[in-house]
């Protein structure tokens, strides 16, 4: 029901609007070709069409021809949970997506989903691991496409050689045109997802940002040639940006300041409608979503929680509405508070252990706190914030760790004790450690990932005792050493450490799976098929955790 959407409409008085706008597109005109483009990591304060020194030339004589939104926002500072937001049309507390593979909540609407239901072919080709259905990162993004091209590869127990995990957006977009060029009888939804500015990986930045905005010239370039560009629909955003240091921070993923949560966002409408319209009032990517299906005259799922970006802009474009972002990240990852930002008017405020306040319309950069001198308004804006998050069904109540009641006793049995459930609730926020004090230990933890995932075990372990040894609930460094002790072949201190990893997130499908492979490898097969079980329930399309549980069943004479 539309009243039961959490941003509400404003009753009577939008019921007339709608009726008075009419819809934008019908089924007879409805677009033959929806293109989404997300550009990983990037900024919005990097794009020409924003008003800087242009690095972004093809973004820019895009924008020329499209409707652009100059304050969009991220609905969190994470490759997995924006997308799922962006693709779904819900907010993170709904989709329940994370960066730690739980998978999207199979009863929310997914936009390849509807699409493909009214007829679309649709195909997804992306450049990061972190997007690939098949190898447990984002369980359930696969669904509703006809294709879903990943196939990136982490170096598995036993295995030598080079991982994949990433793909230059070049090399991205020749696949997704190789898709698109062959015949088709009906109409198409393509996703490209571009990775190359995303910053651990990139040798810089601002050459990752040229390189992506270059990958899709190219894509436009195609287009053209085909005579397809004029009659499409294609929305280029980012799933958030990249905080470069900005506030201690070195990449992304715990802040909500605009470094990493402000973004471009086009929309190109068929034969260029609305050319060149600039909208300044926020909106919020988790508008994307209603927007396309609109366009193609579709209608949008009671359970989306977004509005159409083309009826803001044409009935208000510079009205602004408050924007709501969060990060789990910090407490699923590091056992630290939740992070919660709110903007309204012309401030930010950020829900935290030490709550913050900034005036963006004097104090762009979010660098003079005005929390403990303007109390009055952090209060109305906490009010607000409340008043948002109460209209979630499960605000302040702890979510369930996915795990059925039989496999938790098993996990009983085998001596886990006080296992944890993944609080992903309002009650999380503003409480614990907040990550401002600790945000150089994240740096560190997330560097010492990187450095595992090229192959370096024995630089990475070091980093992750010492974080451990100021702090020992830190599932990501717990699960990390763990997993490095075992590339190092010292399983007996590999499996007390991802003991530990599971204690705190139990319902990590990947910490059981690592769990599962050490034990085979110290000859604990039985005890190795329950942790196995648990990892292919969890990442039932992660195809080594399957072929590794066979391997454990045949041991024990489950053949």
């Amino acid at each position: 029901m539309l009243a039961e959407r959490i941003v509400k409409r404003g009753g009577c008085l939008a019921l007339l609007f709608v009726l008075a706008v009419g819809p934008l597109t019908s089924a007879a005109n409805k677009p033959n070709i929806i293109i989404l483009v997300t550009l990983d990591s990037v900024r919005a304060d990097r794009m020409g069409f924003l008003g800087v020194k242009s690095r972004t030339p093809n973004l820019d004589a895009l924008a020329k021809q499209s409707v652009i939104f100059e304050r969009a926002y991220a609905q969190a500072p994470l490759t997995v949970v924006s997308h799922a937001t962006i693709l779904s049309g819900t907010y993170p507390q709904v989709h329940r997506a994370s960066e730690l593979g739980n998978s999207l909540a199979s009863g929310v609407p997914y936009l390849p989903e509807v699409l493909h239901n009214q007829g679309y072919r649709s195909g997804a080709f992306v450049g990061s691991i972190l997007l690939d259905a098949r190898n447990g990162f984002a369980p359930g993004f696969d669904r509703g496409f006809d294709v879903y091209h990943a196939g990136f590869h982490l170096i598995q127990p036993g295995e030598s050689g080079a991982p994949l995990i990433r793909r230059s957006g070049a090399q991205v977009v020749a696949r997704a045109l190789a898709w698109l060029n062959r015949k088709q009888q009906s109409a198409v939804f393509l996703w490209v997802q571009i990775s190359d500015a995303d910053a651990p990986y990139a040798t810089s930045y601002d050459r990752g940002v040229t390189a992506s905005d270059a990958a899709l010239g190219k894509l436009i370039s195609a287009l053209r040639s085909q005579n397809l560009y004029d009659g499409a629909v294609i929305v280029v955003t980012s799933d958030h940006g990249e905080s470069l240091g900005a506030h201690g921070e070195d990449t992304h993923g715990i802040f909500l300041y605009d470094e990493t949560v402000r973004v471009p966002l086009l929309v190109k409408l068929p034969q260029q409608q609305m050319a060149g319209k600039l909208v300044k009032g926020r909106v919020r990517l988790l508008d994307i979503a209603p927007t396309i299906l609109e366009t193609a005259g579709i209608p949008v799922p009671s359970q989306m929680q977004g509005q159409s970006l083309l009826r803001i802009a044409k009935s208000n474009p510079d009205a602004d509405q408050p924007v709501y972002s969060r990060s789990d990240f910090s407490h699923q990852a590091f056992g630290w508070s939740v992070l919660e930002s709110w903007r309204a008017g012309k401030y930010l405020y950020i829900r935290a252990p030490k709550p913050e306040l900034y005036d963006l319309s004097a104090d762009p950069n979010a660098t003079r706190d005005l929390a403990q001198s303007s109390k009055a308004t952090v209060e109305t804006l906490a009010a607000q914030l409340n008043a948002f998050d109460s209209r979630f069904e499960i605000a302040g109540k702890p979510a369930e760790t996915g795990l059925s009641s039989s496999e938790m006793q098993k996990l009983a049995s085998l001596g886990y004790v006080g296992l944890q459930k993944a609080n992903a609730g309002a009650s999380t926020a503003a409480m614990g450690t907040d990550p401002k004090d600790t945000i150089a230990t994240a740096n560190k933890v997330l560097s010492a990932w990187l450095v595992l995932q090229a192959g370096h075990a024995e630089k990475a372990m070091p980093v992750f005792r010492q974080a451990l040894a100021g702090q020992q609930d830190i599932f990501l460094a717990q699960y990390g050493l763990g997993v490095a002790l075992a590339q190092q072949q010292q399983l007996a201190e590999a499996t007390e450490h991802l003991h530990k990893a599971i204690e705190l997130r139990p319902e990590s499908g990947w910490a059981q799976y690592q769990m599962g492979v050490t034990l085979m490898k110290k000859g604990d097969f039985k005890t190795a098929a329950v942790h196995l079980e648990i990892a292919c329930s969890r990442l039932a399309e992660f195809a080594a955790a399957h072929a590794a549980l066979a391997q454990a069943y045949e041991k024990i004479g489950r053949k």
